[in-house]
């Protein structure tokens, strides 16, 4: 009851991560959305109804919480989430979901989580396909090296036009289920602090085999968050403040 987590997005993710969250009680959820709810999103978007056509995804997802669970405190942000005001959205939350649809956001997203040292759950679909990740950063592993970022991972953001938008290429509506899920299984785990967590790993899914699969991937010393760059500027500036 005591965690605060905001959510990135109410859509095919956030959805699931939402619903399974406010039943598990968690004491706040954030929502960030700038949309409106449409007819084509019915089929995968479930905590939005048809008679939700046309509000804000803020509020209908709100009240979906709300004859769920009374007890959570929800808070709506019906805007776009960027860069300039990442920062100061994710300071009042302990624990961030990224459930977007387009890599701006998810490098804005990722970065502020980094420099504001909040965990990050970051998941992604594909139209057959989705995958999973954790992102703390700002620790280091057993070995003393820095935990990996989104960028050690994905250094840059593809061309545009490069990956079709799910509006564009369709995304199967119970697979958005399946990922929301274990994003929400992800955020419980680590609000609770169990099991072994997802940093360094991305779970991936294929639907059209039914397999799931897993990628280790580690810190990149050339990323331009915590990069060697970075640290040797950062101990410079220990050694001659001013």
């Amino acid at each position: 009851m005591r965690a605060r987590v905001l959510v990135i997005g109410a859509g095919g993710l956030g959805a699931p991560v939402l619903l399974y969250l406010a039943a598990a009680g968690v004491g706040t959820l954030g929502i960030v959305d700038d949309d409106t709810v449409s007819l084509s999103n019915l089929q995968r978007q479930i905590i939005h109804a048809t008679p939700d056509i046309g509000r804000p995804k803020v509020e209908t997802a709100a009240e979906a919480i709300g004859r769920l669970n009374p007890h959570v405190r929800v808070a709506p942000h019906a805007f776009r989430i960027d860069a300039a005001n990442a920062p100061g959205l994710i300071a009042d939350y302990d624990l961030v979901i990224d459930g977007s649809d387009n890599f701006d956001t998810r490098y804005a997203v990722s970065d502020a989580c980094f420099h504001a040292r909040k965990p990050l759950i970051m998941g992604a679909l594909g139209v057959f396909d989705a995958m999973l990740t954790t992102l703390r950063p700002f620790e280091r592993n057993t070995e003393g090296e820095p935990n990996p970022t989104w960028r050690c991972l994905f250094p840059q953001k593809p061309p545009p036009g490069a990956i079709p938008s799910c509006s564009e290429a369709g995304v199967l509506g119970a697979l958005a289920g399946v990922l929301g899920s274990m994003m929400a299984l992800e955020a419980i785990r680590e609000i609770v602090g169990f099991g072994t967590g997802l940093t360094g790993r991305l779970i991936h899914l294929d639907a059209r085999d039914m397999r799931f699969g897993e990628t280790l991937y580690g810190w990149d010393p050339d990323n331009p968050l915590n990069g060697e760059a970075v640290q040797a500027k950062d101990a410079d500036a220990m050694a001659f403040p001013g």
